[in-house]
């Protein structure tokens, strides 16, 4: 069984990043996900190398991050009955974006100061994420990866054969001002299409827009005659349940008015027998103690004079609501009248249970709707100058976004060029066709971009996924990304076998650059080329043995350094571990690697 990486416990407190690095992730953690069991990962700064035998599982390490990062998890991956999860160790500096967004999210740093990802997922398709001991949706994490990982993998090269990758490459370069261009510009063509659009619609269908205008509008005339009021409905309602009741209910509020107050006025028909009211009862009580010299009851003789104060108010409101009370037949029926023609309009224009408000609600809709079914002439008339002038405006945009596309292209294919020369294709020459149809503008301009390669001299330069072999492919995608690299804000780049295809002095110029973008960038490698690992800081092996107690095949992943590195720089040259020419060639290879960075 392959020795597995402990987990400790706690990781020694990480260091604040060094100068240079915008963050770095120090630890990751990979249990029950592909072949791989339970590993640790210390991870360093600047260039890590992943490498090991064809079917080890070297790409699992990429598919943790990706996942730890909010990546779509393939629950094939997953073993069954096992819940397979990813954490890591951020390392950011204080003022790094990233704290702001995890705070939003109520992550909180570690004890040491870093911050922990976490990811599970369980081989049905269930995942979960955490941030910084609390969980979070995954788009979350993902928001974070923005901002802290770039994962550049052979699925790159194929999207770089594609014209409109190759375009945002160049607004990519034109930069932060460019890709606003390109973003209003975005705006204004969706703009000129709605009125376009819309304007093709009314001349098209102008005599059916035409009939469900005149059904609109006769429905806002039959709603605006009764002019209905938002709770109109609610109000007549009780007004109308007043009225009706009136008799009964001046009844029952004299009868308590009487017993609180007792006929003061004689209105109601007191004889003298009456019993005595509340308020005379309070009064004589308040009486009785006031004249005390007990303190505990005099307190009370003021509780009795605000009861006293209370209930005279009671009777004075019940006196007025008596008033109030209007038993005019003539005032019901018109109520009756108002509410009658209010549900006639609800039963026609509202959904059950919404009531008059559903009535206002389609009204206000309904106008709405009217507005774009209007097909008259100078209805048209305006939406058509409406078009013209976005129109317009859109064609102005677009001729700077050529221009600011035009002005990009030829330093950036010098950028690139300059660094295919170190690649061994000194004599490559890149450039940039773009070819501008102003009468049909897409939504990001009027040009297609075509980046165009003319591998050595006298060859015909070709567009790049057409002209271009697997390995030079690979070494213009790097090129991109090394051009790219000083303006990239993450702090961590991954690039899964980018230098597929590529052999002999482009190997060791790649591993040189990738060891270049490590002094800005931590850096993570997976290579099969030892002039690549040659150059990296940390070297990772990954090993794959059969565990038998498990009956599955365990991979583990260990750092390697001094001979055990020279071994397996043996083992990727010449297949042999032990062989004495291999690990010869090896250490020449760590000694030009050591000078040439």
């Amino acid at each position: 069984m392959a020795t597995r990486t402990a987990r400790r416990e706690r990781p020694a407190p990480q260091p604040e990043p060094t100068p240079g690095h915008n963050g770095a992730l120090s630890e990751l953690h990979i249990h029950g996900l592909g072949s791989i069991d339970d590993v640790t990962l210390e991870l360093g700064r600047g260039l890590t190398v992943v490498t090991g035998e064809t079917g080890a599982g070297k790409t699992m390490v990429v598919t943790g991050l990706s996942l730890l990062f909010g990546g779509r998890a393939d629950q094939g991956r997953v073993r069954a009955g096992v819940r397979a999860g990813v954490e890591g160790r951020l390392v950011l500096p204080p003022d790094s974006p990233v704290w702001a967004r995890a705070a939003d999210a109520g992550a909180e740093p570690d004890e040491d100061g870093s911050l922990i990802l976490a990811r599970s997922f369980s081989a049905e398709g269930r995942s979960r994420a955490h941030l910084g001991g609390r969980s979070v949706p995954v788009g979350v994490v993902a928001e974070l990866a923005e901002e802290v990982l770039a994962v550049h993998g052979q699925t790159d090269q194929l999207r770089l054969t594609r014209p409109a990758e190759q375009r945002r490459a160049l607004d990519r370069y034109a930069g932060a001002a460019h890709l606003a261009l390109v973003e209003e510009h975005r705006a204004a063509h969706a703009t000129w299409r709605a009125l376009a659009d819309d304007l093709d619609r009314r001349r098209g269908q102008a005599r059916e827009l035409a009939q469900a205008a005149d059904v609109l509008r006769h429905g806002l005339e039959e709603i605006a005659a009764v002019a209905p009021e938002p709770g109109e409905d609610v109000d007549l309602d009780t007004l109308a349940k007043r009225l009706g009741d009136a008799d009964a209910l001046r009844s029952v509020a004299d009868t308590a008015r009487l017993a609180l107050v007792g006929d003061v006025t004689g209105e109601l028909g007191g004889d003298g027998d009456l019993p005595q009211d509340a308020t005379s009862a309070l009064a004589t009580a308040e009486r009785a103690l006031a004249g005390s010299d007990d303190p505990t009851l005099v307190l009370l003789a003021q509780d009795l004079a605000d009861a006293v104060a209370v209930v005279s108010d009671v009777g004075v409101q019940l006196a007025s609501y008596v008033a109030d009370l209007d038993a005019d037949p003539a005032r019901l029926a018109e109520v009756l009248d108002r509410r009658a023609a209010l549900t006639a309009l609800v039963r026609k224009y509202a959904d059950p249970g919404e009531g008059l408000a559903g009535v206002l609600a389609w009204s206000a809709d309904a106008a709405d709707r009217l507005s774009q079914l209007d097909v008259s002439d100078e209805a048209l008339a305006t939406l058509e100058a409406e078009r013209d002038a976005a129109r317009a405006e859109l064609a102005a945009l677009s001729a700077r976004v050529t221009a600011g596309r035009q002005a990009a292209a030829e330093g950036f294919a010098a950028e690139v060029g300059g660094e295919l020369a170190g690649l061994a294709m000194k004599n490559a020459q890149v450039s940039f066709r773009i070819d501008t149809d102003v009468d049909q503008p897409g939504p990001d301009g009027a040009d297609e971009v075509v980046l165009l390669l003319s591998p050595h001299p006298g060859a015909p330069a070709r567009p790049v996924h057409k002209g271009a072999s697997g390995g030079e492919l690979s070494r213009v995608m790097l090129a991109i990304e090394v051009v790219f690299a000083g303006a990239d804000p993450v702090p961590v780049m991954v690039f899964d076998e980018v230098d597929a295809g590529v052999g002999g002095q482009a190997a060791g110029e790649i591993g040189r650059r990738l060891a270049r973008l490590a002094r800005e960038h931590q850096v993570v490698v997976v290579t099969h080329l030892a002039q690549v690992a040659a150059f990296a800081d940390t070297h990772l092996v990954v090993d794959k043995s059969p565990d038998t107690a498990l009956g599955v095949t365990a991979t583990d992943i260990r750092a390697v350094r001094d001979e055990d590195r020279v071994r397996e720089l043996a083992r990727m040259l010449s297949g042999l571990a032990d062989s004495d020419t291999g690990q010869a060639h090896a250490r020449e290879l760590l000694a030009v690697a050591a000078g040439r960075q």
